[in-house]
């Protein structure tokens, strides 16, 4: 653990930058002093910029695993890791690189942040962690309760992928199947009544925890170092707490003096719902819109937050809408490629396609995959019927492959 190496020094808020609270406890329910009945608004963590070593991001520093190389930049890590992050930037064409989150323990990007979150929760000396999810976000965070020796109430849905399943009951999490709109007014009540920690949303448009996006900002440092500063980031969208995150990195490294510019963050969210878009384009902090069906459940959400507008604006970025047939064009053309991942995961490359057949987009990016293929539901559950094993029953199956024999 290395709770002792960050330089995280308070919590500020993103609805008045100049308002801070201190660092403990965490924020788990946005900004009280700028926070109104219909908006709530995020916080995030300050460091002391000043005294963050420069050899951090030389690529020849000897390292510790996992999020502990950032350490620094980082909110205190008072629970232990499970290596997660150092995840592979592989190319998959022409000047454009994908960041691959499934290669993290529990397959998704949400492990660099319920690292961050599990230790806040160690750090108040909360009895246990709650969530609500029926996806990556549940499996990551009883994952990492386990790692801290801490109980993990999951909020879910009884529809989840059975990889998700699999994974909470592994860890050993109280798993409460339950309606989505019964889930948050349960959260609030179970950490009431437990004290336990939430590592959820509480809020009526999304806030967060304070903690959480910062682990996130880890892709962006690991893009540093691996390829420099690309021209464009797309990014799979459902809160926007990975989009901030991101966008926030990449600010860190310009405001420590390591590369002069940003690239353009892009959300990339369902066209059913697109909280994010719809803010963007009504000029509003953060909206709630009424969320239709797709099979990128991940990233379906009804509610944005701020984080995704401050991503946006800061960076120049576009918000852009996809429907389930470019998201699935997008998951089959990395399939091709052997990267096999969960349909909101390919919202990325998806994005980065949209907006080359729109306006034309050249440069170099940069597509973030959030999660495996195992997380999609009705995975492993197509039935498998034996084959006639004899050699004309072989050669035809081979031949309608396309296979020569």
């Amino acid at each position: 653990m290395t709770t002792g190496d960050s330089l995280a020094t308070a919590q500020r808020s993103l609805g008045d930058p100049a308002i801070g609270y201190p660092l403990w406890p965490p924020l788990t329910t946005g900004c009280p002093r700028t926070s109104t009945p219909g908006t709530a608004y995020p916080v995030e963590v300050d460091y002391a910029y000043d005294r963050v070593d420069p050899r951090l991001f030389d690529a020849a520093t000897p390292s510790r695993p996992g999020l502990d190389r950032w350490a620094p930049l980082l909110p205190p890590l008072s629970s232990p890791g499970l290596g997660e992050g150092r995840t592979p930037l592989v190319p998959i064409g022409p000047d454009v690189l994908l960041k691959d989150e499934s290669r993290n323990p529990t397959w998704s990007h949400k492990d660099r942040l319920n690292r961050c979150t599990t230790g806040a929760a160690v750090g108040v000396g909360a009895p246990g962690v709650v969530v609500s999810s029926s996806g990556n976000h549940g499996a990551s965070a009883a994952a990492y309760a386990a790692r801290a020796g801490l109980p993990c109430v999951v909020l879910a849905s009884a529809t989840m992928p059975g990889a998700v399943a699999a994974f909470l009951r592994s860890y050993g999490a109280v798993v409460l199947p339950v309606p989505e709109a019964d889930r948050w007014p349960l959260m609030r009540r179970i950490v009431e009544r437990t004290g336990f920690h939430p590592a959820s949303n509480t809020t009526v448009t999304h806030t967060g925890h304070g903690f959480g996006p910062e682990g996130y900002k880890t892709i962006a440092y690991e893009v540093f170092l691996d390829a420099g500063v690309p021209d464009a980031v797309f990014v799979p969208t459902g809160y926007g707490e990975l989009l901030f995150g991101v966008w926030k990195g990449f600010a860190e490294l310009r405001r420590l003096g390591l590369t002069d510019r940003v690239p353009r963050i892009h959300s990339c969210e369902p066209a059913t719902g697109g909280p994010l878009a719809t803010a963007v384009r009504a000029g509003l902090p953060a909206t709630r819109v009424e969320a239709g069906p797709t099979d990128a459940y991940a990233i379906s959400c009804e509610v944005g937050g701020y984080r995704g507008v401050v991503a946006l604006r800061e960076s120049g970025g576009r918000a852009l809408l996809l429907d389930d047939r470019q998201l699935r064009a997008a998951q089959a053309e990395l399939a091709g490629q052997g990267i096999w991942v969960e349909l909101s995961s390919a919202a990325g490359l998806a994005g980065l396609t949209a907006l080359r057949e729109s306006e034309g987009f050249e440069g170099t990016a940069v597509c973030i995959s959030t999660s495996s293929g195992f997380k999609d539901r009705g995975v492993g559950e197509e039935p498998v019927t034996a084959l006639d094993p004899s050699w004309s029953t072989v050669e035809t199956r081979l031949k309608a492959a396309g296979i020569s024999v």
